[in-house]
């Protein structure tokens, strides 16, 4: 299997998250309104914007771990069962540890 692609959208994809992720943290480190309204709506959006930063981490968490597969020779290897994880199941989410079999029984 060409790792190489995969390799190329993980890494393009880290850079997206790691931006958007700065983007966040900025945001929500900005000065609050002093207006009591103001801030309970700038508080529904530090929740939603805190929720986005979460998933984001976990992401990267994912993009790093495909990465590491890259590098060791293991990318495309179901980690349970050990058989090749389908091209396609790739082509879809390039960061899956688990063939389709496994990761239904998960």
């Amino acid at each position: 299997m060409e790792t190489a692609k995969y390799k190329t959208r993980l890494l393009n994809r880290r850079e997206e998250l790691n931006t958007r992720l700065q983007t966040i943290e900025h945001d929500l480190d900005q000065k609050k309104d002093p207006d009591v309204e103001e801030r309970a709506v700038e508080r529904e959006g530090d929740e939603v914007m805190e929720s986005l930063g979460q998933s984001g981490l976990l992401e990267l968490k994912a993009i790093e771990a495909a990465l590491s597969r890259i590098e060791n020779g293991t990318f495309g290897i179901c980690a349970q069962c050990e058989e090749p994880i389908s091209e396609a199941r790739l082509d879809v989410v390039p960061t899956a540890p688990l063939c389709r079999v496994c990761a239904a029984a998960a």
